[in-house]
């Protein structure tokens, strides 16, 4: 009998359940060094997946881009901090300590002291999932730094050390000269070429830190040699309240209940209401941005005007759009509830004609929800289609249709384009949802963008994501044509909301839609490697038309 070899794809996928089961378990410990013995099953996992999106993890040199994409997603100043202490919303907006987001994660961050940084969890356990991993691939690198700086146990460095700690210490803005020089002895020990640091130096940087690159590898090496030296380990912590907390829909349920209440307040919770999860400016823009700037824009076509609204320089002009939105049906829900999902509501009553007349009271209503996270998916549908419950009765929402767009990784084409699901898979479980999507590959014939249609994978955290197992769900049966982290959560809550427990119709028209921000089987067009740009205007609001026609007709 030959003995049974097991494929890449399979070690992966053994490498992400046994990350999983760790992380699950260090949360219930409440807290774990993640360069010591019990964060070594973690740091394991995640060199044997080797993730597309942290490029060179397994290699002696640093990974620069997938350490841009992390420290992106982390509160400036993680790198100086040795207790990472992960917790609930616990009244840390009412205290002295101002907030810290991330520039590309909508999360409530605190430094505590120079040594701790607490960071708010409450979007579910995907976020925990999220951060863990991003930290374990920092520690990662941050020991391969310390390997090639320091020349034996008594502690001496090597001299690009040495002039590196004398740019950092100097805590002024250096001057060209003195940036390339420290660039260039920096360089010599990331074992990259100044030409690539050189290039990354300034996608770094911020208002609140100078010099931050050359900062951040300082203090990663600098804490790393801290731990070899001195056995003063980098610490994680979760906080009691979030242990408790956690899975408990408390975020979701508050944040549920003022979306219907405020439905209920304008008089809308029984007209039909048609929720759309995806970003706040598509849909606000496709209804009123023509009509709010006439004068800015005569005769131009409506992508140049969407694609000009898209820059963060156009302040002013999306502002008017909104002002203009705000006095023709927009009510806009400003989230306090830590769920950190905001909300617009459309009442078409104030803007649109149907071709046959309509009484207000069957004039559609759009509900247009900011993007969830991961599991968050599942906690905020469940809550918002669940009836409210006001003044000791039961008032059902009159959802006629959910929509859902958001940008995905492609398997099986580029960066910018759509894809259409005919079903989700949840990763790592035998879980899979199967619906009747009302949007379809015909639909998208009028435009120059190409679609794709099939299996859609909902994957535990892209951060985990690699070449062979993607491989392995796009060339077998499962025909996967991409992977995102919400789809099956979003479709189990409307499943057992209108299948099951009958808080809606069963009839719910049911619309998903993704556009293609990367494409991780592809060298060069993963997430490391930067976002779609105005690339991502043109399918955006592509996708956005179509849902609006069907709901509006």
């Amino acid at each position: 009998m030959t003995a049974h070899k097991r494929t890449r794809a399979q070690e992966s996928s053994g490498a992400i359940e046994r990350m999983y089961i760790t992380m699950r378990h260090l949360f219930n410990r409440g807290f774990y060094k993640p360069m010591g013995i019990s964060g070594e099953t973690l740091r394991e996992s995640l060199l044997i997946l080797s993730p597309e999106i942290y490029g060179s993890i397994t290699e002696e040199k640093i990974e620069l881009e997938g350490l841009l994409y992390v420290i992106d997603r982390l509160p400036y100043g993680i790198e100086e901090c040795r207790f990472i202490n992960l917790t609930s919303d616990e009244g840390y907006k009412n205290s002295h300590f101002k907030p810290i987001i991330p520039a590309k994660r909508r999360r409530n961050c605190y430094r505590i002291d120079e040594e701790q940084m607490n960071i708010e969890i409450t979007r579910g356990r995907s976020e925990i999932y999220d951060i863990l991993t991003h930290l374990t691939f920092l520690y990662i690198e941050s020991h391969k730094i310390m390997k090639q700086v320091m020349i034996n146990e008594a502690g001496d460095v090597i001299r690009d050390w040495k002039k590196l700690e004398e740019a950092v210490t100097v805590k002024k803005e250096l001057s060209q000269k003195d940036k390339e020089i420290a660039l260039t002895h920096t360089a010599n020990f990331l074992g990259r070429t100044f030409e690539e640091v050189n290039a990354i130096y300034p996608l770094f940087e911020c208002a609140e830190i100078k010099n931050r690159f050359l900062n951040i590898i300082y203090y990663l090496g600098k804490l790393a040699m801290e731990e070899v030296m001195t056995d003063t380990q980098r610490l994680i912590t979760f906080s009691p309240v979030l242990r408790e907390r956690l899975g408990h829909h408390i975020h979701g349920e508050q944040w549920a209940r003022k979306v219907k209440q405020t439905l209920k307040d304008k008089g809308l919770l029984q007209r039909p209401l048609h929720i759309i999860s995806a970003n706040m400016h598509s849909v606000l823009n496709s209804l009123f941005a023509a009509k709010a700037l006439t004068t800015e824009f005569k005769n131009t076509e409506a992508i140049a005007i969407y694609e000009k609204l898209s820059d963060s320089r156009s302040l002013k002009l999306q502002q008017k759009v909104k002002k203009y939105a705000l006095a023709n049906g927009l009510t806009y829900i400003e989230d306090d509830s830590g769920a950190n999902i905001n909300v617009q509501i459309f009442d078409s009553a104030f803007f649109y004609e149907p071709a046959v007349e309509l009484p207000t009271e069957d004039m559609p209503v759009i509900v247009v929800m900011d993007y969830a996270f991961g599991e968050q998916a599942y906690e905020t549908m469940d809550e918002l289609l669940k009836p409210l419950n006001s003044e000791g009765k039961r008032e059902f929402l009159n959802v006629e249709s959910i929509s859902i767009m958001g940008k995905a990784g492609i398997l099986s084409g580029k960066k910018g384009d759509i894809m259409i699901p005919t079903a989700h898979v949840f990763e790592g479980t035998a879980d899979n949802y199967p619906f009747k999507n009302k949007l379809k590959k015909s639909h998208f014939d009028d435009i120059s963008i190409d679609v794709c249609t099939g299996t859609m994978i909902t994957v535990l955290g892209t951060s985990l994501q690699n070449r062979d197992i993607l491989k392995f769900f796009h060339n077998s049966t499962w025909d996967v044509i991409g992977l995102e982290m919400e789809g099956a959560h979003y479709q189990k809550a409307i499943q057992s909301a209108s299948k099951i427990r009958g808080s809606i119709s069963p009839k719910v028209a049911v619309r998903y839609a993704y556009y293609a921000s990367d494409n991780p089987l592809e060298t060069g067009s993963t997430l490391a490697q930067g976002g779609l740009g105005t690339a991502g205007v043109k399918p955006t609001y592509a996708i956005t038309e179509k849902m609006l026609n069907q709901i509006l007709a």
